[in-house]
């Protein structure tokens, strides 16, 4: 199908034209419109974290996790910036989502604002790939708009971009808010995309990032009560094997960008869960260079440049993601799983 040649030229590393990405993104819309602001997602599923324009290595996690749609996927947002080829990951996903609507889930990440997008690469990307054109960035940007923030699995994992809120205590709050548009800093969806846990503290505070919060472990404890969850899963912060599990058992933060940036090093991580909910934790390095067109100087320079701007939600700073700190590994625990080639 048409769709299907779209998906083949985004997997070779070429943009859509301008004209195909106004249809994907129209057509997409259709379909986001009807998601609840907490969507219902059947197991099995496999999570993924923070993408950022890695599109090879989105592409190896393809090879590792499976091709939709012979697996179900559950992206946690923060799908573009950062990385050099934005443009053609968000392309991609929004035609899997076109093509396999039941099984490819998109949530919104923080990145997926217009706000942190103009900051962070992928508007001066767009730009430069459609011959000074801003028309491709407003249309997924429009997109973005109608973004889900969270989903449940079973009925008892709940996953979302960033954190908790401390405005919303149960999900049928967050079931009727209005999520279409741009956020203000310091409403309670904003809080979902932007806030972070603190194992060294308890209660709510100020997010250093200058939008959102942290929370300890008090916090997620007494959220998964009241709405009968078992688990939190949520992305957002770098972790340097891929993966942490915080507050005995009840939140894992899940990174999918490997070597971040190209240059952090990192192994990433996606999610396996199973229809028992039962999980396992793919570790995955970057995509090897036969299987990758390596960025030119010119855009890591881009890149660079865009680094924490002068201005930000709440306070004139706008945090970078944090690395959260992971001891050495000592051999992989039984639900863990190296892929590296």
């Amino acid at each position: 199908s048409d769709l299907e040649a779209l998906v083949e030229k985004l997997q070779d590393g070429h943009c859509l034209e301008e004209f195909e990405v106004k249809f994907v993104c129209a057509k997409v819309k259709e379909i986001l419109v009807e998601e609840s602001n907490v969507i219902a997602v059947p197991s099995p599923v496999t999570i993924v974290g923070d993408i950022h324009g890695q599109l090879y290595d989105l592409l190896e996690l393809f090879r590792v996790g499976g091709t939709p749609p012979d697996t179900n996927y559950l992206f946690l947002g923060d799908f573009v910036d950062r990385g050099v080829n934005s443009v053609e990951t968000i392309s991609l996903l929004l035609c899997l989502k076109l093509r396999y609507p039941a099984r490819i889930t998109l949530l919104r990440g923080n990145h997926e604002t217009r706000a942190v997008s103009q900051n962070y690469g992928f508007y001066s990307e767009c730009s430069r790939k459609y011959s000074g054109s801003t028309v491709v960035w407003q249309q997924i940007t429009e997109v973005f708009d109608y973004l889900s923030v969270s989903a449940t699995i079973g009925g008892t994992l709940f996953c979302v971009h960033g954190g908790l809120s401390p405005s919303i205590h149960a999900l049928d709050q967050l079931r009727v808010l209005n999520r279409f548009g741009e956020f203000t800093h310091d409403s309670p969806l904003s809080d979902l995309l932007w806030s972070d846990p603190d194992p060294t503290l308890t209660g709510w505070h100020i997010s250093p990032r200058g939008a959102g919060y942290t929370f300890g472990e008090d916090i997620v404890t007494a959220f998964l009560h009241c709405n009968g969850l078992d688990h939190i899963y949520r992305a957002h912060q770098l972790c340097m094997e891929g993966y942490q599990v915080l507050f005995q058992e009840r939140l894992t933060t899940v990174w999918s960008a490997p070597n971040y940036c190209y240059r952090c090093k990192n192994v990433a991580c996606i999610v396996e869960v199973d229809s028992d909910l039962s999980r396992t934790f793919n570790l995955f390095s970057e995509a090897p260079p036969d299987c990758r067109k390596a960025p030119t100087e010119e855009e890591l320079l881009q890149m660079q440049s865009k680094g924490r701007p002068s201005a930000g939600p709440r306070d004139g700073s706008s945090a970078a993601e944090d690395i959260v700190p992971v001891p050495p590994e000592e051999g992989l625990p039984s639900d863990c799983r190296r892929y590296f080639r």
